[in-house]
């Protein structure tokens, strides 16, 4: 009965959800976007031009593997028990993961499944892969090597002793620190321990060389530290790698000491620093010192070391993240590039050492100051080999706040993720702080396609599944802010075909003209006129338009960067991205001093309002732009002029400041009015709704005046114009804008809700129904329609059930948990969709997608493709000629399965289709292709085009007389076969009185 009563007292006839039934609200767990947690560790194949992403076991869920591929190809793996990932590395077509439970599994890229898995004998301290190798290596905390069988999927039998203890024999805890196959020559190990390194070879089963580096009295070393420079030093070693061609090996040391070695007579080549050369030779200088001898600076622990190569494999450089004195004011990665590597048996060895210890030159990719690079990916053109360091085009460095951040390769300039990566990236890169969501039509979506400079794509690989096509519904528009000032635009989809995957980029922080103190506090976008207006902490509104840029490629003049005055609209078209030719461009920038901007809508119908925390109210008509209307709430509202549905007894809260928190646009017919005029409704921190009519003026233009206000129980979350006639939406359109000239009237309520209650009513009558939440607070809602049955009022509450209430009795329809899908903590940022899709964090950076309309499903796991088998990994590099002249032993990938398998293993299915591939792509080698022609006939002159045709026209010729020559002789011989089985025949009859086979005598 009091859902009747409601019903009469909204002054609403009719039931808007009587076709819904309890058993339609279920709640679909369609999707996830971004990264469930802290991410832990990267790789990227280059042949297969995917990302691999492992995650930290945090409160927000167990560790998980993502691998994306182009667009929105995404496949997770979950782990078979919590742990964290340590390590990523791919390996021809699987994915080889190691957890903190210290397993190791195997993930088939194929099959896009969990494979196999496996627990080793002991803590594994070091894991390496190699493409063209069926085996895994594991380096255990003991300092034994063993190893895995990836065709068998079971431990191989094969194993490394821990090689130091030759050189000292009472170590006791020698952990093995690193592993690091030959570039060249596969059958040779680099093997890095606590106390130095040793070099090992499959073929002898012997240690070849061992390396151990000290620093001798008087000597700076790389810490410089006073108190122990006059004794010898032996820093642990932390990393050891080949150079590319393998003609030098590289250790790095705790103290920060970068030790370059000669792997054919162990000679140390040059120990030095980032900063500094010969640290290791006493007497030696070093700008480590402060004031002075007893001072020094304390230096970062290297963190990572890559040895990288250009597409030529001695042109070399080497990029290391950490090392670098903790005083330093720049934060980032440092390339030290080589150049061109000597010719080791014609260099003398002070060339050598001059190689390594002045680069040619040195320099820092930097990365945000706030936070340090804990880890880099880097991105291979193709070559999976040379430890994934060749010819890299970008890095991707992860840092200890979790975000990551992509940098082109070696200049270091920062690479947008904006349609390089797939859209879960994006919410690490950085950290996405508030989301919105718009409807936008299909068809004006389509058009919405972003026009920009751009480098060579980063993911390549994978297919997205089929999916439903679904062409009539609006589509789901995101907007993600980031804590860089960047906003992206993308289409969630509805679990359907997403025909627009493109995603659009808006910089902020260029509009305003400054990198920092660009938090982005509010934000709204108008689909019907392509706007978006942003709100920011510091109190600008920045509205971006869809246009062409004018002044593509020119960079915009430092004065169009200038401040502008305040309380001014001030046209910024000129801080246009210079590598955007379509797009959202900045318009407008308006700076009233009133602080952060707490409330924005940016309307269908060309009006932007915007609500500030000082509790003032600005509206802005577009057409200009102009400001029609500027107020403080505390001026407009008065409890004298305006009664209240309920009064409230706590007169505290009602001498607290007021100020915006929601706005919306309607068209509707006020109260004891007999017209209707574009409203807009404003709600507040207090539970204020106030009601702002915009009408035209005869001289052009629109004029914006307060028509009243009501009062509410609590902060207002929500507000929802209602066509009291007919349940839908009266929000302002452009139809019903231009249906306001011809006299139509809607009859409209506003259903607002907030944290304590839900009210329908006419505005701006205090009159209205309502209804009270029972067991829990709401943190957000929204009206929702469930095809064309009806409307439902929809909301996330505290106890973390998501409800569904009728319209307007406000009758509870059904109910479904949520708090095992999401963070409950954070339902206040949920947002409804008006199709009954529901977007809410699950964890920091990790969105979940749901439907209320659903049958009750789960998540379901990803059916994208991920592996190419047309993408065949290269051959191996080998050693070159010389050095197999001079007596080096080749050892092949068939040579090292049977060291390691044994005799009598027989050749995996990937070895198989591999060397097939091999000998394929040798033969098209050995002839030249119609690509290679053509490029090199680009560059020859016309007598030599002439001369080239002949050539082939007569070689042409010549192939064809051979063939007529071939098909001479096959018919001749022909003939001459027929003749003998003529005669053979005729003697048979003659002799045997045979009858003759065929159908016709002969003579």
């Amino acid at each position: 009965m009091a859902h009747f009563l409601r019903g009469r007292l909204a002054g609403i006839q009719n039931d808007f959800s009587a076709g819904i039934s309890p058993e339609l609200f279920m709640l679909d767990d369609v999707a996830r976007f971004g990264i469930n947690s802290q991410m832990s560790a990267l790789a990227y194949d280059p042949v297969q031009g995917l990302l691999a992403v492992g995650t930290n076991e945090t409160q927000y869920g167990s560790g998980q593997v993502y691998v994306f591929g182009q667009k929105r190809v995404s496949v997770s793996f979950t782990l078979p028990r919590k742990a964290s990932i340590r390590t990523l590395q791919f390996c021809a077509d699987k994915l080889i993961s190691l957890d903190s439970q210290n397993e190791l599994v195997i993930y088939s890229l194929p099959a896009g499944r969990r494979q196999a898995s496996y627990t080793p004998p002991g803590i594994v301290t070091a894991l390496l892969t190699d493409p063209s190798l069926d085996w895994i290596f594991l380096g255990l905390q003991n300092g034994d090597i063993v190893s895995y069988d990836l065709d068998r999927e079971v431990p191989a039998p094969f194993k490394i002793p821990n090689l130091w203890r030759e050189r000292n024999p009472r170590a006791r805890l020698l952990p093995v620190i690193s592993l690091s196959l030959h570039p060249r020559d596969i059958g040779t190990l680099l093997v890095g321990y606590g106390e130095g390194a040793a070099i090992y070879s499959f073929k002898e089963n012997a240690v070849l060389k061992f390396f151990s580096y000290e620093v001798p009295p008087g000597a700076p070393g790389g810490d410089s530290d006073p108190s122990t420079m006059n004794v010898a030093r032996h820093p642990k070693l932390t990393h050891a790698l080949w150079h590319p061609i393998g003609t030098f090996i590289l250790t790095g040391h705790e103290d920060g000491s970068l030790v370059f070695w000669d792997p054919k007579d162990g000679r140390l080549v040059m120990a030095r620093t980032l900063q500094d050369r010969d640290v290791d030779k006493p007497g030696t200088k070093t700008g480590t010192y402060q004031a002075g001898p007893e001072t020094f600076t304390v230096r970062e622990p290297l963190i990572r070391i890559a040895w990288c190569c250009k597409k030529n494999p001695d042109d070399t450089g080497i990029l290391v993240a950490g090392g670098a004195p903790a005083r330093q004011s720049s934060k980032g990665l440092t390339f030290l590039d080589l150049g061109g590597t000597p010719i080791y048996a014609t260099s003398s060895w002070q060339a050598l050492s001059d190689h390594f210890g002045a680069p040619k030159r040195q320099f820092i990719l930097e990365t945000p100051a706030m936070a340090n690079v804990v880890d880099f990916c880097l991105i291979p053109r193709f070559s999976p080999y040379y430890a994934g360091a060749q010819d890299p085009i970008a890095v991707m460095a992860q840092m200890s706040s979790g975000e990551v951040i992509t940098l082109s390769f070696p200049n270091g300039h920062p690479i947008s993720p904006t349609n390089q990566l797939h859209v879960s990236m994006s919410f690490v890169h950085p950290f996405v702080n508030k989301i919105a969501v718009a409807q936008i039509e299909r068809g004006r979506w389509l058009g919405m396609t972003e026009s920009r400079q751009q480098g060579p794509p980063i993911l390549r690989g994978g297919a997205e599944a089929p999916r439903p096509l679904k062409r009539f519904e609006g589509r789901n528009i995101i907007q993600t802010a980031h804590a860089d000032g960047t906003i992206r635009l993308w289409d969630t989809g509805h679990a359907d075909e997403i025909e627009n995957e493109g995603v659009l980029q808006v910089d902020v922080a260029r509009a305003l003209g400054r990198l920092d103190d660009v938090e982005i506090s509010q934000m709204s976008l108008s689909g019907a006129t392509a706007e978006l207006a942003v709100g920011m902490q510091t109190g600008e509104v920045v509205i971006f338009r869809w246009d062409k840029n004018q002044k593509y490629g020119l960079e915009a003049p430092m004065e169009a960067f200038n401040a502008p005055p305040p309380g001014s609209l001030t046209i910024i078209k000129d801080r246009t991205d210079p590598g955007l030719k379509e797009g959202l461009l900045p318009f407008v920038l308006l700076d009233q001093r009133q602080g952060r901007v707490s409330a924005i809508k940016m309307s269908d119908v060309g009006f932007a309002g915007i609500g500030y925390e000082n509790g003032s109210v600005t509206i802005i008509d577009m057409r200009g732009p102009a400001v029609i209307f500027q107020a403080t709430l505390a001026d407009l509202i008065s409890q004298k002029k305006h009664g209240s549905l309920r009064r409230r007894s706590n007169s505290a809260s009602q001498g607290a400041s007021d100020y915006p928190t929601l706005m919306e646009f309607g068209v509707m017919t006020l109260e004891g009015e007999d017209y209707s005029s574009i409203l807009l409704f404003v709600g507040t921190k207090l539970g204020r709704i106030a009601t702002f009519k915009l009408l035209p003026e005869a001289k052009g233009g629109y004029s914006a005046q307060f028509a009243g206000s009501t009062s509410l129980e609590g902060r207002v979350i929500s507000i929802c114009p209602v066509n009291a006639d007919t349940g839908g939406g009266a929000y302002a359109s452009q139809n019903a804008v231009g249906n306001l000239r011809n006299g139509i009237k809607v009859n409209g309520v506003v259903v607002a809700v907030t944290p304590a209650e839900v009210r329908i009513f006419k505005p701006t009558s205090a009159k209205g129904a309502h209804k009270t939440w029972d067991r829990a607070l709401c943190d957000s809602a929204g009206i929702v329609r469930y095809q064309d049955s009806g409307y439902a009022l929809v909301g996330f509450f505290g106890d973390g059930f998501t409800k569904a209430f009728s319209l307007p009795g406000l009758k509870e329809l059904g109910e479904a948990r949520v708090d095992r899908i999401v963070d409950v903590k954070k339902l206040s940022d949920a947002v409804f969709t008006k199709s009954g899709d529901a977007l809410a964090w699950t964890g920091p950076s990790e969105l979940a997608f749901m439907n209320v309309w659903g049958t009750g499903q789960g998540l379901m796991p990803s059916n994208d493709r991920l592996f190419d088998p047309q993408h065949v990994i290269p051959p191996r590099p080998t050693i070159s000629n010389l050095q197999w002249i001079s007596g080096t032993q080749y050892v092949t990938p068939a040579d090292m399965d049977t060291l390691i398998g044994g005799p009598g293993r027989k050749p995996s299915r990937r070895m198989l289709e591999q060397s097939i591939a091999d000998e394929q792509q040798r033969s098209n080698q050995r002839r030249p292709t119609g690509g290679a022609a053509a490029a090199q006939g680009q560059d020859e002159s016309y007598w030599q085009y002439m001369q080239r045709q002949l050539n082939e026209r007569t070689e042409k010729l010549g192939i064809m007389g051979d063939s007529m020559d071939r098909l001479e002789e096959s018919s001749m011989g022909w003939a001459d076969d027929v003749n003998k089985f003529v005669s053979q025949t005729k003697r048979k009859v003659i002799i045997g009185g045979e009858c003759f086979p065929f159908p016709f005598s002969v003579r």
